[in-house]
């Protein structure tokens, strides 16, 4: 995504106003019969306190409000990896998921051709986090320290290993002494373990600001690292392509801007997902896109119609290609 890329919220949601207004949306969605209506969706999220979950809420309580299903319901999980294999499993209907963590399932070939998107919903930011009365400057001053990669199923731990192998810490990749110590811990379990020491440095992927980071900075006061310059060996060793963002100015405390590590967030489906429940969620995300933004959201890139399509090389299901085309002309 280039840099200028990061559009306001407000500008974002009257965009997709003028599109839900001029395009007469949501017609198909009030269109819907009892008889094609399913009776329960889940929307797979995140850990609580995070952004996935916030997110995920916010859809299944507006798939469930437009009648797109009887029910709708988000899932508390660990995650994007987690989250990728409930969606192929069927166990979630749809899940929230970084694009890294679904095109790794793809090249892998665990997800069988079934595996697709409906959308880019947000700009995920990586925060690499450290006590600001620590001596930690950049990610190199990390050598030989403990880390906190995610939990167990989350979309940080491939994104966090990614970053630690390009800076040359992991335990392949440099010498006796300098490799990172990796403890797997959740957005909250981190943050505790940050603060009593446990932990030199924890890597989390969300929102900006994600509320319990914001939350720490005023309590315990907290730095930034720029990870920006490890982007490019990133993509060579990964064959990813990951963005380069910025995380704004007093989003955390007194926090300085920073350049990181951008991934798309996407909304996954399995691709035999009935078309007409696949058009419905689109159409909501279009015109309806300002139930979905968080709270705690502030300019974070978000349901902008000029980046759902965005969706990181993963396919569009073809009914989501098909209302978008419809949309857009």
């Amino acid at each position: 995504m280039p840099e200028s890329a990061m559009i306001s919220r407000r500008s974002a949601l009257k965009a997709v106003a003028v599109l839900g207004v001029g395009g007469g949306l949501l017609a198909s969605t009030a269109a819907c019969t009892p008889e094609d209506r399913p009776q329960e969706l889940t929307v797979a999220g995140g850990e609580s306190g995070g952004f996935y979950l916030e997110f995920a809420a916010l859809l299944a309580d507006l798939l469930q409000r437009e009648r797109v299903a009887e029910k709708a319901v988000a899932l508390t999980t660990g995650g994007s990896l987690e989250n990728v294999q409930r969606v192929l499993s069927g166990e979630a209907t749809l899940a929230v998921a970084l694009a890294d963590a679904a095109a790794q399932a793809t090249a892998l070939g665990k997800d069988d051709g079934q595996l697709v998107a409906l959308g880019k919903v947000y700009q995920n930011y990586v925060h690499c986090i450290v006590r600001e009365d620590s001596g930690i400057r950049t990610f190199a001053d990390a050598a030989g320290k403990t880390v906190g990669v995610g939990e167990v199923g989350s979309g940080t731990t491939l994104t966090a290993g990614r970053i630690i192998s390009a800076a040359g810490l992991s335990g392949e990749t440099t010498g006796p002494g300098r490799a990172v110590g990796q403890v797997n811990l959740g957005l909250n379990q981190a943050l505790a373990s940050l603060k009593d020491g446990s932990i030199d440095v924890m890597i989390q992927s969300g929102g900006v600001p994600t509320a319990p980071i914001a939350a720490a900075a005023q309590d315990l006061g907290v730095r930034l690292l720029d990870l920006s310059e490890l982007i490019t060996a990133m993509r060579a060793q990964s064959e990813f392509f990951y963005d380069r963002v910025l995380i704004p100015a007093n989003s955390y405390g007194n926090a300085p801007a920073v350049w990181t590590v951008g991934v798309a967030n996407l909304l996954l489906c399995r691709r035999d997902l009935a078309d007409h429940v696949v058009r419905q969620t689109v159409e909501l995300m279009v015109g309806q896109a300002q139930d979905l933004v968080p709270k705690s959201s502030t300019g974070v890139q978000f349901l902008s119609p000029e980046t759902l399509i965005n969706t990181a090389g993963l396919p569009l299901h073809p009914a989501a290609e098909a209302a978008y085309r419809a949309l857009h002309g």
